[in-house]
């Protein structure tokens, strides 16, 4: 973990609610930083990566606007361990440096670090506190189709790709329940834990 900031990790499965809560505490001033963000920009039109993967793949999967076709390469992935693994092998460190850059330069009181594959991907060594986000899995299944029309067995793979809820709620130090609870119930809870992180980090910056 980073010396001077504290960082905490904010994680959940897919279709968990992590954007609308990490939102709640950017309202709150405090910077956000979103590994989901940080692989789309190691991606952009003119990077290496983009390069790399359209070389691998093939232009196919890229738009006619240059980007990356990320529902097709998805879809190759999730279907094909090969292509994942290159995938990864390729991407992660590049989101690595560029997320802990970005972390390094946060100036809130405390920063977050959404990702959804935090657990997954060993990111809890670079997190003071680990905060889930926690729904049923078929609420994830629900709000994802609802939300960008996905494929349900597309959805499926990706949570089976991910840890399971036992295992995820077991690395929590903290958790926010957005199952059933009101939006109101979920601003109470992010308001108690903006508090408790400051607490925290004052700790932190005294030793």
């Amino acid at each position: 973990m980073l010396e001077h900031q504290y960082i905490v990790g904010l994680t959940g499965g897919i279709g968990s609610g992590k954007t609308t809560i990490a939102n709640r505490f950017i309202e709150k001033g405090i910077d956000v930083i979103d590994a989901d963000d940080v692989a789309r920009e190691v991606v952009f039109p003119g990077t290496v990566s983009l390069k790399a993967i359209a070389q691998h793949f093939g232009n196919q999967y890229l738009n006619t606007d240059g980007t990356l076709n990320r529902s097709m390469l998805r879809e190759k992935v999730f279907s094909d361990a090969n292509a994942k693994q290159w995938l990864n092998n390729l991407l992660h460190p590049a989101i690595r440096e560029s997320m802990l850059n970005q972390l390094s330069s946060a100036k809130s009181e405390y920063c977050i670090l959404v990702a959804p594959l935090l657990i997954e991907n060993d990111l809890t060594q670079f997190v003071d506190t680990v905060l889930v986000i926690d729904v049923k899995q078929e609420t994830q299944i629900a709000r994802t189709k609802m939300r960008d029309g996905s494929n349900e067995e597309i959805i499926k793979s990706i949570i089976a790709s991910q840890v399971d809820r036992k295992t995820r709620l077991e690395k929590a130090n903290f958790i926010i329940d957005n199952q059933d609870a009101s939006l109101a119930e979920v601003e109470q809870q992010v308001d108690t834990l903006h508090i408790e992180f400051i607490k925290l980090a004052q700790i932190k910056n005294s030793r």
